[in-house]
């Protein structure tokens, strides 16, 4: 440790003829000294601002505290971005062009780490760059292996749509299955008309930067996007079977077993998306949002995420006040239609119409129009089980994913491990192999 944590550390005057003791005295001090040198450069790495302040209040030379490398607190708080922590030690007095051993000052690193507020917030203290940016990760500059834009965006030259067909609509623009680099790909075009709508490019921007996270078999998977020119575009893999809508008109009502496999591949995607800390909710999650891989029906995937939300979990049963009516009608949580404070449970619900529509080969209320139905749910209704092919577990599984209670209504961890169990004393009516695509 250097110099720069001595401040007020002298130790008190010792009666004359006790010099070992004195020396003892010192050596706990000094390592008492060290100790906390420790303890605020790890609060600082940790983003404890409430920890920085109280040793900061009992002791303010921390403040100025080094490790070996000679970085400061401010150092250590400004490569991770904790504005809280580097507004406490500002405060407190730190000394904003403190040098580490690379010549770096807490301004370098934050440049180096590309974090924006943080850059703000040290420039408005006098912050200045010194050094080589980024330079204590290698012995020289180099990028931090993180996904960098340049690793997904797509050179719109690289798309064929010679043989391309629309494969669905919305209000935003289409969805087409087209060529990337010889493979077929599902691409999803903003209408040039909306490409310069503020809000358009925001959730068009979100849907992306909540993709390039994902990596699932039951997840569609996220390929690329054009943010740089017009037409905005994102591009994933196509799925040639189609979607669950389609298949369920075409097929209706599903034999169990194979009810059972299709709701196993939904949970499966839905638990992975609802893994703490970092939840995505969903929020339109209905069988137009569910695709086959292929013909054969064997395997399926959770797409379209236009309305997710991420959301930082703290507390596993926070729930969250988010805009109400987010999603399709039919297959809607009760707390959404009312803009009720809702959570992620807002998902099984929506599994639970999609099983049953799986298990009776209608959609659930279809003889109400979407928004009816709705309502009729919202006032605390829900659809009649008429079919056959109802296993007592299943239909009890159901009818807990969409209580009214959202508290009551299972994970999609406890779903799977209630599906597995009902597989097993189910007769397959066909061979079922997940992986053959």
């Amino acid at each position: 440790m250097s110099s720069g944590t001595s401040g007020g550390e002298s130790p008190g005057k010792e009666p004359s003829g006790k010099a070992s003791s004195t020396t003892s005295t010192d050596k706990q001090k000094e390592k008492a000294r060290v100790s906390r040198t420790s303890l605020i450069l790890w609060h600082a790495h940790q983003n404890d601002a409430g920890a920085v302040r109280k040793l900061l209040e009992e002791d303010r030379s921390l403040v100025h505290a080094r490790d070996y490398d000679n970085r400061t607190p401010l150092h250590v708080a400004s490569l991770h971005g904790w504005i809280d922590v580097a507004k406490c030690l500002l405060d407190f007095g730190a000394d904003v062009n403190a040098q580490d051993r690379w010549k770096n000052t807490p301004l370098a690193d934050a440049e180096g780490a590309k974090k924006h507020t943080m850059i703000e917030l040290l420039k408005s203290y006098g912050g200045l760059s010194f050094g080589q940016t980024g330079s204590h990760f290698e012995p020289k500059p180099v990028p931090p292996p993180l996904p960098n834009k340049c690793d997904w965006e797509i050179d719109p030259s690289e798309l064929d749509f010679s043989n391309s067909n629309i494969i669905g609509k919305g209000s935003f623009g289409e969805i087409l299955k087209a060529s990337w680099r010889g493979t077929p790909v599902a691409i999803k075009r903003i209408l040039p008309s909306l490409s310069d709508d503020r809000l358009v490019i925001q959730d068009f921007r979100h849907e992306v930067n909540l993709l390039v996270k994902l990596r699932h078999p039951n997840i569609v998977q996220f390929l690329g996007a054009v943010t740089e020119k017009k037409p905005l575009m994102l591009i994933t893999e196509y799925l040639r079977g189609g979607d669950l809508h389609q298949y369920l008109k075409e097929k209706g009502a599903l034999h169990p077993s194979t009810a059972i496999n299709f709701a196993l591949d939904i949970a499966r995607g839905m638990a992975y998306l609802h893994n703490e800390p970092n939840v995505i909710i969903h929020r339109d999650l209905k069988p137009r949002n569910v695709l086959l891989v292929n013909s054969s029906a064997d395997h399926l995937k959770v797409g379209d995420f236009g309305l997710s939300k991420l959301i930082k979990v703290q507390n596993s049963h926070d729930v969250y006040k988010m805009t109400g009516e987010t999603g399709s009608y039919r297959y809607m949580a009760p707390e959404v239609f009312k803009h009720r404070k809702y959570d992620k449970k807002v998902d099984v619900f929506s599994f639970a119409m999609i099983l049953y529509e799986m298990l009776e080969g209608e959609p659930p209320f279809s003889n109400f129009e979407p928004y009816e139905a709705a309502k009729y749910v919202a006032e605390g209704q829900r659809p009649n089980f008429r079919s056959k092919s109802y296993l007592p577990e299943l239909r009890d599984l159901t009818v807990k994913c969409w209580a009214a209670d959202m508290n009551q209504r299972p994970s999609f961890l406890d779903i799977l491990k209630r599906l597995e169990k009902i597989k097993e004393n189910v007769p397959a009516d066909h061979h079922w192999n997940i992986f053959n695509t």
